[in-house]
This record gives C-alpha cells, structure tokens and sequence, in this order.
C-alpha cells in the first residue's frame, strides 16, 4: 500500500527562495514578487507580481520558478499567473533595495567604505580601441568571478552595448534604473535610451548629468569593479568624474606611434589636477604577427613604455606599462558579434594578452584613498 506525499503551500514558497529576480540578482521572495502560493491536487499555482508590464526577461522568471517548485515532492505541475506591482509595492522595493526611498539618491562608489574598485579607462585621442580595451577587460574580470559593471561615459560616441552584445534596455522601478547584463556584466549606456542610432548633441551640464545618473540612478548592487569608458581627450566628462568619483583611478590606452603617445601623455597627465591615481597604462595594436612568426610594428614601437615613463616622471609615481595587445582581427569581430575576444578567442595573441592585464587588475590591492581606517584618539 502506498502513501500519496502532498505539497504544501509553504515548502513551495520556501523553494522559490532560490530563484533570483534575474536583473536585480536577489530572491524574488525578498524582493515581494510573490503575492501568493497555493497548491491543489498536486498542481501550485503562483502569482507573480513584476516590477513593469512586459518585463522582458518574464521567460526566464517563468523557467527558473518552475524548475525550483517542481522539486517540492508531490507538486506535478506548476501554474504562474503574472501581475505587475503597485506604485506602492515598487516605493517598497525601492526601499529594499537603498534602504531609504525617501533619501536622495548617491554614487555609492563615492562613499568612504565603498569598497568598489573604480576604473576610468581613458585615451588623449580616439581610434586607439579604448572601448574594445574596457569591454574586453570587464568580461575577463567577470569570468574570474567578480561583479562587474560598465558605463559608457563616452555619450557622442557611445558603442560599449553593441561590443558586448546588450539587446535588452534597462528596466526603471520608481526612479531607480536596473541595468541589461551580458556576458556576466552590468552595462548603461546613453544608446540604451536614444531612438535608433541618433546622435546625442550635448553640452557640458548636460553631459555632467548624464554621468550622475549612471552612477546614482542606476542600481548596480554590490560590485567588485566599475569600469568607464571615457571619451578620448581632457574634457567635460574628465572633469566630472573626479568631481564625482574622485577616488577612481585612471588607465591609459595608447598606440605605439609617437603622436598617439604624446596625446596619450595629456590625458594620464590630468591626473595632476585631479589628484587621481594612475594605475598604469596599456599599449594596444602594439604589432600585427605574421604567419612566419614575425612581427610587423604597424604603428611603430614603444609608445606604451614612453607614456609610463613619462607619467611616472610627472607623478613621482610608479605609472607601469600593463600590457601591449597586439593588432588582431579577431578582436573587430568579436566586437561586432557582441562576444569579447577575452571569451570568443582567449588563446588568440590579442586574447592573451587582455587576459594577462586582467589578471593584475584582478590581483591589485585594494586601494585605500578617501577609505576611513577606523582609528579613533586613545583616551587619556
């Protein structure tokens, strides 16, 4: 004689404990999208409430809240009705989530005990793959295992979304904004929100406050690494990030030729004004290998190495060349398919060679400028 097992209701909501909203990366019953669970006769029935209407990943809600309640014994099949969430329940979510929805919205990666590595990925001129260079460190440091994020801080000529291959626009819950993710990254970009390929024609106040509410708007979580591409040159962008993160430090792209390297010096030199650290700079289409194993310096030889040494002169400060990418079609066409190189070639000259400058930023000491120490005056 056998003995039927019968779900409960609690042991199905316990098992969604284990499903994640996929943007927010929390559990859903967490984050109060579940509005209720009941099972009948083997069947559970579960309302989900989204944040917006036509949620674009509901599919993958749908998949993953089927697989976690099928392995509650007894339940055949599982039921999901979705709803939309009140403004009432979004304002509580907001507040899960900041903690204070009445509060003013902050860069998290200013505060003194973010522990948020910042990257500013900067170049004195354009051409020189400063982008493909960030898209490609991002996705490396993500298949390391660290939370990563991107801004596109290059508002005229923004093209990170296409190189990582971001299809989905970014969901906003009250006046908060979640971000796509791709390959493992959380990207914005001022593209996710223009119509087509339109061209963005701004001035300065305008272009400082798009780069606030990336920062401040947008829910990034609790990342390991934020890295901004920055447009090339010293311009409004620069100056609004050290006014806005003044604690993220500055990578340098160059080429070898000599004129791209004495650009390259002005924009690591900024540095000066800005009281920002130097990480280092790194040296792409440093040569094109040939199939006799030689190597063809396209654009000459050593720009990377005078660009370090003259930082490092001007500083008085250890300014390293990281890293020299040789020239490598398979990075274009990775770039245009949306798939890094770091991931669709990592064995390829150019994949190594990402991977290798990854791996010390990965290993870099956490710096700490504008971090309190937690000292306190010894009592008398």
């Amino acid at each position: 004689m056998s003995t039927a097992v019968h779900a409960d209701d609690q042991a199905v909501l316990a098992a969604l404990g284990s499903v994640n909203d996929p943007e927010i990366k929390r559990p859903i019953t967490e984050l109060g999208m579940v509005e209720s669970v009941k099972v009948d006769a083997g069947v559970a029935y579960v309302r989900i409430l989204l944040t917006v209407a036509g949620c674009p990943l509901k599919d993958t809600l749908r998949t993953d809240i089927t697989a976690a309640a099928t392995t509650v014994a007894g339940v055949t099949a599982v039921e999901i009705d979705f709803g939309v969430m009140s403004p009432d329940q979004r304002q509580d979510l907001q507040k899960r989530l900041r903690g204070n929805a009445a509060a003013e919205p902050v860069i998290p990666f200013a505060q003194p005990g973010s522990r948020t590595r910042v990257y500013a990925v900067a170049s004195g001129k354009g051409g020189v793959g400063k982008s493909s260079v960030t898209v490609n460190l991002a996705a490396a440091l993500a298949a390391r295992g660290l939370s990563v994020g991107v801004v596109d801080a290059d508002i005229y000529g923004h093209s990170v979304p296409r190189m990582l291959g971001v299809q989905g626009r970014p969901t906003q819950v009250e006046d908060m904004i979640m971000p796509p993710q791709a390959h493992g990254v959380k990207v914005i970009s001022i593209g996710m929100f223009t119509s087509g390929n339109a061209a963005v024609v701004w001035r300065g106040p305008m272009l400082h406050r798009a780069l606030q509410q990336f920062l401040a708007d947008v829910y990034w979580g609790d990342l390991d690494v934020l890295l901004l591409d920055l447009p090339p040159g010293t311009g409004d962008i620069a100056i609004s990030l050290a006014q806005l993160l003044p604690t993220a430090e500055i990578l340098v792209v160059t080429t070898p030729q000599a004129a791209a390297a004495e650009v390259a010096e002005r924009a690591g030199a900024i540095s000066l004004q800005t009281h920002q650290r130097l990480v280092g700079v790194i040296e792409n289409m440093s040569w094109l290998e040939l199939p006799d194993g030689s190597k063809m310096e396209v654009f000459g030889a050593g720009g990377g190495q005078t660009v370090a040494d003259s930082l490092t002169r001007l500083t008085g400060a250890s300014v390293p060349l990281l890293g020299q990418i040789p020239l490598d079609t398979g990075v274009r066409e990775a770039g245009d398919d949306g798939v890094p190189a770091v991931l669709a070639g990592p064995d390829s000259p150019a994949g190594k060679a990402l991977n290798a400058i990854a791996d010390r930023l990965a290993l870099r000491r956490e710096s700490l400028v504008g971090k309190s120490l937690g000292l306190s005056p010894a009592k008398r």
